[in-house]
């Protein structure tokens, strides 16, 4: 696989880290973390969890479509409406947040701008179910490429 390989796998790594930074800041996970030692009785250690591995596996298959993504057209100069798809579910991503329950996220954030309240936390999984529709929308767009896998 091309994108195992160097010098892609570099990239790869480098836009994971990029992208997982950039949800940990816009989602101010960092104040969570602090607080998480005042509200230990509290916390449903479960879907944090979830939340978090849902990030991860997130960050890796947005590192992973751009790179993609970057070897097709580099070997071919034209993308497929699969680019759409890993844009929109990258910004989904980012519109999550890490932790959908105890953080902003993007959407929220922006909603609560121009005055609309909103969060996540009223969905019925508490924002987890957006989680998965973001990993599904990517690696849907991600797995049935074929130009940069040779």
């Amino acid at each position: 696989m091309t994108i195992f390989k160097r010098p892609y796998v570099f990239w790869l790594a480098g836009l994971f880290v990029l992208y997982l930074a950039l949800a940990v800041l816009l989602s101010e996970f960092y104040v969570t973390v602090q607080y998480i030692p005042y509200y230990v009785g509290q916390i449903h250690w479960i879907e944090l969890g979830l939340s978090v591995l849902f990030t991860i596996i997130i960050a890796f298959l947005v590192a992973y479509n751009a790179v993609n993504l970057y070897c097709l057209y580099k070997k071919r100069k034209t993308l497929s409406k699969k680019t759409g798809i890993s844009c929109i579910a990258a910004f989904g991503g980012l519109a999550v947040g890490v932790c959908p329950i105890c953080a902003t996220g993007l959407l929220p954030l922006v909603l609560g701008s121009v005055g609309v309240a909103f969060t996540w936390a009223a969905l019925p999984f508490k924002g987890l179910e957006m989680q998965i529709i973001v990993i599904a929308l990517l690696a849907a767009s991600g797995a049935h490429r074929k130009g940069a896998m040779k």
